[in-house]
């Protein structure tokens, strides 16, 4: 599929550009199990969607929290109580890195002078702190949460947001996410899309596919560069 020529670039943070493999020590660490992670993970992202469907907004720390806090009630042998455990492992996010890729993939498309971009479900302060540990914050124009916009991703209105905050249309931006769901929400506001398929699984044919796609994001930067100066 081919790419229109892009502009801007938006980030997805939680799993794209940071690793969240720490979260699942800090609770193996107290006494949960580590599957609990992607369970969390994924029921925390439920409960979000379902705020922003019927009209309603918390944030990403505070519905992370709640899950986390029930999930680990009832569980046997934890080293702390359920709701000191969740906020310790919602800590972690403080102290996450990038994945191995990810700086090689943004300098390129910085050179390129394309502009950078994250819009989160999580908060600004996580995303700033994480880019300056990998020493990329200065590579970011802008770093965008959906706490400014009250709606989560996937919704459409919270990609509109960003192109507002960036001063550009839809079509002349790319979402890169490894969450199809994410890239779904930004096809849907008229963003083009680059999937980042870390994990190697098919993807849904519910959704809507991805423009791009590559495993690695330098890869991936190299496509979308190409794609750009062809259009």
């Amino acid at each position: 599929m081919s790419v229109r020529a892009v502009e801007v670039v938006v980030f997805d943070v939680n799993e794209t550009l940071s690793d969240l493999e720490p979260l699942r020590a800090r609770l193996t660490e107290g006494g949960a199990p580590g599957h609990l992670l992607e369970t969390w993970f994924s029921a925390t992202l439920r409960d979000g969607f379902a705020l922003t469907t019927v009209g309603s907004y918390a944030s990403f720390r505070q519905v992370g929290t709640d899950v986390l806090h029930g999930l680990l009630t009832g569980v046997p042998g934890l080293g702390r109580a359920p709701r000191d455990l969740a906020d310790h492992v919602l800590d972690g996010f403080s102290s996450l890195d990038v994945h191995p890729d990810v700086t090689q993939g943004l300098r390129l498309l910085h050179d390129a002078g394309l502009r950078l971009v994250t819009l989160t479900n999580g908060a600004t302060s996580v995303s700033r702190a994480l880019l300056e540990r990998a020493g990329v914050s200065e590579l970011f124009e802008r770093q965008l949460s959906v706490d400014d916009a009250g709606r989560w991703k996937p919704h459409p209105d919270a990609y509109r947001w960003a192109a507002e905050q960036c001063a550009a249309e839809p079509a002349a931006m790319a979402l890169i996410a490894v969450h199809p769901w994410d890239l779904h929400g930004a096809a849907a506001a008229g963003m083009s899309t680059g999937w980042l398929d870390r994990h190697r699984k098919p993807y849904p044919r519910a959704f809507t596919p991805p423009t791009l796609r590559a495993t690695d994001l330098a890869t991936l930067a190299g496509q979308l560069i190409a794609g750009t100066a062809r259009s």
